[in-house]
């Protein structure tokens, strides 16, 4: 019996699952197509999504040879002579290339001049964000497009169609766990529902389930999902409260979450909810930021819990958050104000404070504005004090 996965793989715009904003009627990709053209793209998204279907139909539809690469184990030698061969021909060759996150930026830029030069259209494929994965130089001469995951009614009616296609008697709640249990991964369900066709053809519970022990697990993929858990471990650290977040920390952890966005989140945690409170916070979150980006899950968990648990444990402050905020809407309302002549880089008249034992008094704006107000919290009170016994202010 032939794979599932490879007989049903869509074969044209209309045939791809949940991609409507890419390949619906008013989609960019399907204009692309329309007017015979495309440009090298990176497609992003979930396992199962339909990134690798979706390049294999854009290749047919253009008429392009499809070659087909993973980064994993990509020799850059192959490529060239893809590229080499189409030297002077009328058409060029669409490459793919999975994993692309994981390319080396020596290979990047070996393939930078034939994506500048349009010899190849290049798609490439990735689990990962790459806006964070690859260099600027890459991104800049591409367009990145996220494909989303296959909404459970879309699914659902794929393995129905299935299952009568290959007259497979499917049982609902079966139906509903290959569904549920996917998680948004089209592979995923027909592979399930293809090995549990060759256990019986009439396809039970019990019998996706004894091969199916657990969910996928893509818990966080869900947009509802995805942004209420990253929520809801935001709201704990802000009201101090470890177990919770810990608790969801877990729970992005276990739904499939990149610790990269997790760090990233925790990050701005460090400073929107902590800021000088606790400024250490920040140096924490840039050092686990880093340390996640290098060694990966399942180590990745140990420090992203250790930074959870130092963010909750701190006192919080928004006073730097609130005061930036603060400046920029006065910007937006038009208050413009003009520099002080003594402050301007061409001034004789501008008064450094080193040669004042450190401070001067001197105007540094055109009117008094009130923007920075300290909740005098944690590390802020030395702050407060140090800005005070400065400017003279705590002896008046």
């Amino acid at each position: 019996m032939s794979n599932f996965a490879i007989k049903y793989r869509p074969k044209s715009c209309d045939d791809i699952l949940s991609q409507d904003h890419l390949c619906g009627k008013s989609g960019v990709l399907r204009a692309f197509l329309k007017n015979s053209y495309f440009p090298n793209a990176i497609f992003y998204g979930k396992p199962g999504c339909g990134k690798t279907t979706l390049a294999r139909v854009i290749a047919d539809k253009l008429g392009l040879d499809f070659y087909e690469f993973n980064a994993t184990s990509i020799k850059i030698d192959e490529v060239r002579r893809v590229i080499k061969n189409y030297t002077n021909a009328l058409t060029k060759p669409l490459i793919f290339i999975d994993e692309i996150h994981r390319l080396s930026r020596n290979q990047e830029e070996v393939l930078l001049p034939s994506m500048e030069s349009a010899e190849i259209v290049l798609i490439g494929a990735s689990t990962a964000n790459p806006y964070y994965t690859l260099s600027s130089a890459f991104r800049s001469r591409s367009h990145l497009f996220e494909l989303k995951s296959i909404k459970e009614s879309d699914l659902r009616d794929l393995i129905l169609k299935v299952s009568k296609d290959e007259n497979i008697n499917v049982e609902k709640s079966a139906l509903e766990y290959i569904v549920s249990s996917s998680s948004g991964d089209a592979r995923g369900a027909l592979n399930l529902l293809e090995s549990s066709f060759n256990v019986n053809n009439d396809v039970t519970l019990d019998i996706v389930k004894s091969i199916r022990v657990e969910s996928l697990r893509d818990g966080s993929s869900q947009s509802d999902t995805h942004y209420n858990l990253t929520s809801a471990m935001i709201k704990s650290i802000r009201g101090s409260n470890i177990d919770a977040s810990l608790y969801y920390l877990a729970r992005l952890i276990s739904g499939g979450e990149s610790a990269e966005f997790i760090a990233r989140r925790l990050a701005i945690v460090a400073s929107e909810d902590i800021g000088n409170a606790n400024p250490n916070a920040t140096n924490l979150a840039a050092s686990v930021l880093t340390i996640v980006t290098k060694i990966g899950y399942p180590e990745a968990r140990i420090p992203l819990s250790q930074l959870v648990v130092y963010l909750a444990s701190s006192p919080k402050s928004n006073s730097s958050y609130l005061a930036i905020n603060r400046a920029l809407k006065l910007i937006d309302s038009g208050v413009m104000l003009d520099i002080p002549e003594s402050i301007k880089s061409d001034t004789t008249t501008y008064l450094n404070p080193h040669k004042f034992g450190g401070y001067v008094s001197q105007d540094y704006l055109q009117s008094n504005l009130n923007i920075y107000k300290s909740i005098n919290m944690g590390f802020e009170k030395t702050l407060d004090d140090w800005i005070n016994k400065i400017t003279n202010k705590s002896k008046k």
